[in-house]
């Protein structure tokens, strides 16, 4: 698998940080939608190849596929989603997981979450899109860290 293009900050925290502050320049939802939905274009290519049935997340309502790779020192994701909407939701969730230590992926809550007000703002099967998609990347970090 190439490599990944994150992490983007040194931490999850300092990307929590990042992406509350980011979230913080816009005055309403139509224009955090949209950040969404620019950040999803900027998810890495996504082999058709990996678009199996193995790799699709189920619990979206959404088509999601993710693949993770590495070990307990650093795990990578990748994943893609036929929404555009959902798409930038993985990227914010790879932005604070990808590419870190297994350890670090566990201790990290999802504080950004509230910090920019997604959970109010998502409709319920995007809302447990989003719980399947973060109980993937801990399930695997919890198994690397296991094995």
């Amino acid at each position: 698998m190439p490599t990944s293009s994150f992490p983007l900050e040194a931490t999850a925290a300092a990307a929590q940080a990042a992406i509350a502050e980011e979230f913080g320049f816009f005055a309403d939802w139509a224009e955090r939608y949209q950040y969404l939905i620019d950040l999803g274009h900027k998810l890495p290519a996504f082999p058709d190849a990996l678009k199996t049935e193995d790799n699709r997340l189920h619990g979206c309502q959404s088509l999601v596929w993710i693949v993770a790779s590495g070990d307990a020192s650093r795990l990578d994701f990748r994943a893609v989603s036929d929404s555009a909407i959902v798409s930038g939701l993985i990227f914010l969730a790879l932005r604070v997981y990808s590419g870190r230590g297994a350890a670090e992926i566990v201790d990290t809550h999802p504080d950004y979450i509230a910090a920019i007000g997604l959970a109010r703002h998502l409709s319920p099967t995007r809302s447990n899109g989003l719980a399947a998609l973060l109980a993937f990347i801990q399930q695997r970090a919890h198994a690397a860290l296991a094995a």
